[in-house]
């Protein structure tokens, strides 16, 4: 059984924690917090450890499944645990990502660890699709287009505003821009041609709110290249009409081969997901999987999902997975 822990206790946390209990190959260990670990109820009521404490559990862990934050978390704890431990990151800022990979590449070396970051479905499963439809198609153009739906990573950057309580935040692809693209007629497109990002926010009581909004707004690599729509409203409507998380989207490649590029393909790829975390941290589970076997064998270092193969992420062994799915 590969033993597994799980480091932040949010909605990604739980679902990780639900993935990991429908895993006939792994044990979960149990969450830590940097909460006081006494107030936290857990949905298996796994053990609950504080943060401060997880260096003197390493003997017991085979990996680490960090369900922290983009924005601040994930690139401190993200290096600083992949010295001591095997873990899985989701971390998505993808202008971020190569410098994120360098930090957490070194830590793991040092420690002979293997970490595999930025693991979900984007990046992560479309990571995947956009290599394959490129590798098959190499004259063409890919496109990935997101939503409708709740951005966790997105709706967390907003709640690190100063003055902001709570928020949510929806990606929707621009119904012109797909329709484009699924024409086979390789449009090009801006990034705020594709997609408008739409932000429900609870602000603080006194809270400059026109502050607020524009720092969301002008927010690199969040909202400053999309056009965004900052509505206001009370907690009571956020439970009310926003208390869900689905996601999802759609990876499209279009080509051409032939002599001459005679003949035209579309490859798409897509998700409907009712809830974001929870089919998140399933990804994350997987390659928890694939993060301990690849270790075992010596294999150190950050990784990307670009650098698993595909059979690791699997509990079944070869010979079941050649019979069932090739």
């Amino acid at each position: 059984m590969i033993k597994v822990a799980i480091a932040g206790y949010g909605n990604l946390g739980r679902g990780a924690e639900c993935a990991v209990k429908n895993s006939t190959d792994m044990e979960l260990y149990g969450v830590f917090t940097r909460r006081d670990p006494a107030s936290l109820k857990t949905l298996t009521g796994c053990e609950v450890y504080s943060m401060d404490d997880i260096l003197n559990h390493k003997d017991n862990i085979d990996v680490v499944i960090i369900c922290g934050g983009s924005a601040t978390d994930l690139p401190v704890q993200t290096p600083a645990l992949a010295r001591h431990f095997n873990v899985i990151d989701s971390f998505d800022t993808h202008a971020k990502i190569p410098e994120h990979f360098a930090n957490t590449d070194a830590a793991a070396n040092e420690g002979g660890k293997c970490a595999i970051i930025s693991v979900g479905w984007d990046p992560g499963m479309f990571s995947l699709n956009r290599l394959y439809a490129e590798a098959v198609l190499p004259n063409g153009k890919d496109y990935t287009f997101w939503g409708k739906g709740v951005s966790q990573g997105h709706s967390d950057a907003i709640r690190r505003v100063a003055g902001v309580a709570d928020a949510r935040q929806y990606t929707i692809p621009v119904d012109a821009a797909l329709d484009a693209v699924r024409s086979g007629t390789c449009p090009e497109l801006t990034t705020r041609e594709k997609h408008l990002r739409e932000c429900f926010v609870v602000a603080e009581e006194g809270a400059d709110l026109a502050r607020i909004e524009n720092e969301i707004k002008t927010m690199p690599n969040y909202f400053a290249d999309y056009d965004t729509t900052v509505h206001f409203i009370t907690a009571e409507e956020l439970k009310r009409d926003h208390a869900g998380i689905p996601h999802g989207g759609f990876v499209i490649r279009t080509g051409k081969t032939g002599l001459n590029g005679e003949n035209s393909h579309v490859i798409e790829y897509s998700l409907k997901l009712d809830s974001n975390p929870e089919f998140t941290a399933s990804v994350l589970v997987a390659y928890a999987r694939a993060a301990a076997r690849m270790n075992a064998k010596g294999d150190n270092g950050a990784k990307t999902v670009l650098d698993v193969a595909p059979a690791l992420l699997s509990p079944c062994d070869g010979a079941e997975l050649r019979k069932r799915l090739v």
